[in-house]
């Protein structure tokens, strides 16, 4: 991302008054090493309010209690992972399947906030007050734990997934 986008984020960020952990991996800011490009203002602000790292084990982030949204570019891997614990998400797709996840996210499964066009503070600012306190909020952590409880379902004896994996292997075995 460009520097201008990701100080719009951190503004929208800051501007929801909501807690937040933001990983920005090193080298994912055009010219930039890590956050240095991030205003000592904007820093400052940041800390009284969230954390940024560098990594997390995202699935163990997204399994604490505490989450309740995830920002995310919405691979198939990450989509999954928030799935799987239960977490809605903003989406930010960039690429190939992302788009297709993120509208299924957000039109379909309804556990998504799509993010598109230029990124601007206010966008933001809406997006994450959307996704944790507006009313609708409520509804899309609940269709996301009961689409987690299914996930749970198919992976049990007996379910979809299950079956299927069981099947692949009676079949390989039979070779």
């Amino acid at each position: 991302m460009v520097a201008k986008e990701m100080l719009e984020m951190a503004w929208g960020l800051l501007n929801s008054n909501q807690p937040f952990l933001w990983v920005i991996r090193p080298g994912s800011i055009a010219g930039s090493e890590w956050i240095e490009s991030l205003p000592e203002e904007v820093s400052k602000m940041v800390s009284e309010r969230g954390y940024i790292v560098k990594w997390v084990p995202q699935i163990e982030v997204l399994g604490h209690h505490a989450v309740v949204g995830f920002w995310s570019h919405c691979g198939w891997n990450s989509t999954l992972e928030s799935i799987v614990e239960g977490v809605p998400m903003i989406c930010r797709p960039f690429q190939g399947e992302q788009k297709l996840n993120a509208m299924y996210l957000e039109s379909v499964w309804r556990i998504g906030i799509q993010l598109e066009g230029e990124v601007e503070r206010k966008g933001v600012e809406r997006a994450v007050k959307r996704l944790i306190v507006d009313e609708e909020s409520e509804g899309m952590r609940e269709r996301a734990l009961d689409l987690k409880e299914k996930v749970k379902a198919s992976l049990r004896s007996g379910g979809s997934s299950y079956n299927a994996l069981d099947e692949l292997i009676k079949f390989l075995n039979r070779e």
